[in-house]
């Protein structure tokens, strides 16, 4: 059980040293707020997962003050991690915003001492359409904690502040709890980095679980020709293929990919004076291309290119056959070269 204590206070001429010491001693006051956090958990905090694991809604995450805003970090990671999620600010709902709850949500409510007026009088209102409550407070007696259906406890944890009141190591073990619940419902419902990178399109961690299929041109932008086909006809294909990507797969008989070729081959072409349009393809043709698959993650596709210095990468399926092209254009497009 932590004990309360205050830090004391720092002269305003205090020597430099003496204030990173006073800062050392506020970290070291939150990193034990946190630490003495899984000794907490039980059977009530196991009874919370499944509870959000069954809701047919969204978690809706409430909180007055400084717990509010640690509130919203929660509410975005529930929705970062596939569970359907929404911050509501409690004085605004008893205003009107009450409305954004429907059935079938869960009201997850942060209160330090589980008496923020606010919270409280929302509780009833929710209460009336059939949401299930989980607190995030203190202890297991106070009033919000006598009104929810499971309680979290963060225990009576002392603030690392000189007053001993503003909300500081409390909201640190707030934060640690409700991610705590977060991952642990992420955990639970298997989710897995493909879905995660779904719900993160625009971000680092998103680009980074990208998989070529996401990336790849495919159908009209896939040039691809047989390897009888005429030097001429294969430059026409690549000059009128919508994005020019400046490639075009060779394929046998049965459609699987026997060579690639690109601008640099013509250059090359035309730089020896060896230029025939009448000649096949497959003669001039670059053999045995190094491919990827439509599962394979992008960033390692983007390394392979940067590897073998080339611009674009067949992309084939488990039978061989080209179902998409890999052009380093989109691949800076997308963020994954730099």
């Amino acid at each position: 059980m932590a004990t309360r204590r205050r830090l004391s206070s720092v002269p305003k001429a205090a020597p430099k040293q003496d204030i990173v010491d006073y800062a050392r001693e506020v970290i070291r006051a939150e990193a034990e707020a946190v630490a003495q956090l899984p000794a907490r958990l039980n059977g009530g905090f196991a009874r919370a997962v499944e509870m959000v694991l069954a809701c047919p809604g969204r978690v809706v995450v409430t909180g007055m003050g400084k717990p509010g805003f640690i509130a919203q970090k929660i509410s975005a990671t529930f929705a970062s991690t596939g569970t359907p999620s929404l911050y509501l600010h409690p004085a605004e709902a008893l205003h009107g915003d009450l409305g954004r709850l429907v059935p079938g949500d869960l009201v997850l409510a942060l209160s330090n001492s589980g008496e923020t007026d606010e919270l409280l009088r929302l509780l009833p209102a929710v209460r009336r359409l059939g949401a299930p409550i989980v607190a995030l407070t203190s202890g297991a007696r106070n009033s919000l904690a006598d009104r929810a259906d499971v309680v979290l406890e963060i225990g009576p944890v002392p603030e690392a502040c000189p007053l001993g009141l503003a909300p500081t190591a409390s909201t640190v073990a707030l934060l640690a709890m409700g991610d705590a619940l977060a991952m642990a419902v992420q955990h639970r419902r298997g989710f897995s980095p493909e879905q995660f990178a779904s719900l993160h399109p625009g971000g680092a961690l998103g680009r980074q679980l990208l998989r070529v299929r996401d990336v790849m041109r495919t159908g009209p932008r896939n040039p691809t020709v047989r390897s009888d086909a005429s030097l001429r006809e294969t430059a026409a294909v690549m000059t009128r293929t919508e994005g020019r990507p400046g490639a075009a797969s060779v394929v046998d008989g049965q459609g699987k990919l026997i060579g690639i070729f690109t601008d640099g081959d013509l250059r090359r072409l035309v730089q020896s004076g060896e230029v025939d349009f009448t000649r096949p393809v497959s003669a001039v043709m670059g053999k045995s291309p190094r491919v990827v698959g439509p599962d394979d993650l992008a960033i390692a596709a983007a390394a392979m290119l940067r590897d073998i210095q080339v611009d674009q990468l067949p992309v084939v399926d488990a039978d061989g056959r080209p179902v998409g092209l890999l052009d380093i254009q989109d691949l800076l497009a997308a963020r994954l070269l730099g």
